[in-house]
């Protein structure tokens, strides 16, 4: 199957890309390198991926794309990730995670192109509930701007399917870590906390630290989404371990790789438009992609951090 991955260049497209040319799909990946790396993608490239650089917020760019590829299906990972800058400027992570992914239904629906992946959020996207594990049919009730245009997008993307008969799929990921993900980042506790312990710095920890978040393995997700990719079902699912995983826990766990470290965290006031707990409930997953998590998360710490290179904090 010929691929079209947008996003790409970033954390969980490249470890995406790596799967899909293993599995033998034509891979062309899309990211305007604003955070993703040309790096990331060298194995793929080598294997056969082609990286074009551009811009989802660009729809003219993204039409002309889309249609001199001609694939089989998209998978839409591009977005504006961080609740902080969602809430300082929401109109920003609108026009990339609303108007960017209208942008690539469009370019899907020109080009005919019969199938669109979405990367949504779990982690932000239900806001604060007592249904825990959260299952799709509770509904969201985000506490930022980041939260609320993924599910806009969600939106959109059922516009499409009813109005143009596309096959779409919204893919509700939990807290994804592991290789290669940014450790200067702001939407990954576990990167920045790797990049801290092997630079000997002590963790930031905003709040108690006992809140939860459901924290899954890239290569977890990489899975599933490779799997949904070539299905056929649609709406959403959520993607996540049903475990919940405070933040002072993953403190403790990685001061275990490094006991003569003094990892113990420094506690700052809570932040804005962070939920108190959030863990997802993969039934539907299991149910219809036949799919769990693998990866416990001492076994997926261990990973991150081994390959995690020595850096200066920020």
């Amino acid at each position: 199957m010929r691929t079209v991955i947008t996003g790409g260049a970033g954390f969980i497209g490249s470890n995406l890309a790596d799967a899909l040319v293993a599995r033998g799909h034509e891979v062309t990946v899309v990211d305007d390198l604003s955070s993703g790396k040309e790096a990331n993608l060298r194995d793929a490239i080598a294997a056969g991926a082609v990286l074009e650089v551009g811009d989802v917020r660009d729809a003219a760019a993204m039409r002309d794309l889309v249609a001199a590829t001609a694939p089989g299906a998209i998978v839409h990972l591009a977005a504006q990730i961080d609740v902080r800058v969602s809430l300082d400027d929401p109109a920003y992570d609108a026009r990339t995670n609303v108007e960017g992914t209208i942008n690539m239904l469009e370019a899907a629906r020109l080009a005919g192109v019969p199938r669109l992946v979405f990367a949504s959020t779990g982690g932000a996207i239900y806001g604060e509930t007592a249904v825990i594990p959260t299952p799709e049919t509770v509904e969201p009730r985000p506490m930022a701007a980041y939260g609320q245009s993924k599910y806009c997008a969600e939106a959109y993307l059922g516009l499409y399917e009813r109005l143009y008969g596309i096959s779409t799929l919204a893919l509700r990921f939990g807290n994804v870590y592991g290789p290669r993900q940014d450790v200067h980042g702001e939407a990954g506790v576990i990167a920045i906390f790797c990049g801290l312990l092997r630079s000997a710095k002590r963790p930031k920890v905003y709040g108690s630290g006992e809140q939860t978040r459901d924290y899954i393995y890239v290569a977890d997700i990489v899975e599933a989404i490779a799997t949904a990719i070539e299905g056929d079902d649609t709406g959403r699912i959520n993607l996540g371990t049903e475990e919940e995983t405070s933040v002072l826990r993953i403190v403790e766990l990685l001061s275990g790789l490094e006991p003569d470290t003094d990892f113990s965290p420094e506690l700052l006031d809570a932040r804005l438009g962070e939920v108190e707990r959030s863990c997802l409930d993969a039934t539907r997953a299991r149910e219809l992609l036949g799919w769990s998590a693998r990866t416990p998360i001492a076994e997926g710490l261990r990973l991150t951090y081994a390959a995690t290179a020595p850096v200066s904090a920020p």
